[in-house]
């Protein structure tokens, strides 16, 4: 990485944040990219490498990928309280702004577009369905340990439901959406965000 541009900032793309927050545990490049997001701004390359020393190797090729993306300037990160923030954002994420944040036990931590009973069913169902992709995992297969979809017509054309799955500091959360997924939305960035800022502040305060 070049360290002597100081007038580029950086920040994942909704795909950088599928790829880098998709596992419990993450490796250095995944916490490269999930260290983007730690801040109440984006980083510079400066900051971002001293940040994370594994930035210097999987810049090139998260820009590549599309993970990462440059700016001209700086952006600020969400500063509402997250409880005010969940709603309106997962809402933004899918195609009839119905949706659910769930923890990985299936506690609702936020729901829009739907009763509070639909949103714990689906929450009890995500923790369900979280169960079984592990169980799948230690048997040696990881195919449903990544992304779902439940449809309601033969064709399987638009599905009902989507559940996403995402780590964040090896807390698990699953995003439920009905409808069509809008996940190449900077909805999904600022969620991540949201989520990882209010971590960093926990762990900071001593997690009072």
């Amino acid at each position: 990485m070049n360290t002597t541009q100081t007038n580029e900032w950086f920040i994942l793309t909704p795909a950088g944040v599928l790829h880098a927050f998709a596992r419990k545990n993450a490796d250095e490049s995944e916490l490269a990219l999930q260290s983007l997001l730690t801040g109440a701004r984006t980083l510079d390359a400066a900051s971002w490498v001293s940040m994370a020393p594994g930035a210097a190797s999987t810049a090139a090729m998260a820009l590549e990928q599309g993970w990462v993306e440059r700016l001209k300037r700086p952006l600020q990160g969400p500063d509402a309280r997250l409880d005010d923030f969940l709603q309106q954002v997962i809402a933004s994420l899918s195609g009839e702004r119905r949706a659910v944040l769930a923890s990985e036990s299936g506690f609702c931590l936020a729901h829009t577009g739907m009763s509070q009973d639909e949103a714990d069913a689906l929450s009890a169902a995500v923790a369900d369905y979280s169960d079984f992709a592990a169980r799948q995992a230690r048997r040696g297969w990881e195919g449903a340990s990544r992304y779902v979809s439940f449809h309601s017509d033969p064709e399987f054309l638009l599905p009902s439901y989507c559940f996403i799955p995402f780590w964040v500091d090896e807390s698990g959360y699953w995003l439920a959406l009905a409808g069509e997924p809008l996940l190449n939305n900077p909805a999904l960035v600022e969620l991540l965000w949201s989520i990882k800022q209010a971590g960093t502040r926990f762990s900071q305060s001593g997690g009072v």
